[in-house]
């Protein structure tokens, strides 16, 4: 299983970003997909998931109204849609996948396969 996440860059405040979320070994419809970022000096956090079948969403709180979470299962990709960005947005962004399909958490423990991350950096 290999995650690729990719879509990170340097943004301005206030500006926007999708990161994508590209998967080989593993069909994502099929199970919970999150992101979770990390910036320098805090811990991993969670940002958001999405649930397989029903598809519905859950996001940390900071990011809610910002940010949207998205599947294409026929690409097999998922997408963060990051809009009104802000400096304390800035961190690494990874996703993630649990080994089988679990209850929707934002806790990084009960996800197994990650992506190598995408730096986000917001400039004030």
């Amino acid at each position: 299983v290999q995650l690729q996440a990719s879509g990170g860059g340097l943004v301005q405040s206030g500006g926007s970003l999708r990161l994508s979320c590209a998967a080989s070994g593993i069909t994502l419809e099929h199970y919970i997909v999150a992101w979770f970022r990390q910036a320098p000096g805090k811990e991993r956090e969670g940002v958001s998931c999405i649930n397989s079948g029903d598809g519905k969403a859950f996001y940390e709180e900071s990011v809610k109204g910002r940010f949207t979470i998205s599947r294409d299962n026929a690409k097999n990709m998922v997408y963060l849609q990051m809009n009104s960005l802000k400096p304390e947005d800035t961190a690494v962004y990874y996703c993630a996948t649990p080994r089988r399909n679990i209850i929707a958490t934002l806790l990084p423990e009960f996800y197994h396969y990650w992506g190598q991350g995408t730096l986000v950096t917001v400039s004030s």
